[in-house]
């Protein structure tokens, strides 16, 4: 098997990072919380096509990651936001990179 003579092995953080963010629809949801809270149900209509068990999937994944963070608002009935961690938002230029690439 022959080795590429000008790469450099790909280091664990971008390993780690891009595993989390190659998952489906995962990058979809940090778009739609990137403009503020979002309620569960908001996900739904922002991330056309994804079913509520998936996204339930993908916002525990973000929060396990630290990207996301789930708060109870204790309301009748109580009602639950997720908002983007300062990690979250570290995500900024990514968000706007893909758009950029989207819009040529």
């Amino acid at each position: 098997m022959s080795r590429c003579r000008n790469c450099e092995p790909v280091n664990r953080e971008v390993r780690v990072a891009a595993d989390l963010l190659e998952r489906r629809w995962l990058i979809q949801v940090v778009v739609a919380a990137h403009s503020g809270a979002v309620r569960f149900n908001e996900f739904g209509s922002a991330v056309v096509g994804i079913s509520p068990r998936m996204l339930s999937s993908r916002l525990r994944d973000l929060e396990r990651a630290g990207l996301v963070e789930r708060i109870v608002i204790p309301d009748s009935p109580p009602g639950v936001e997720y908002r983007l961690t300062e990690r979250g938002r570290a995500l900024g230029p990514l968000v706007e990179a893909l758009r950029r690439y989207a819009a040529a």
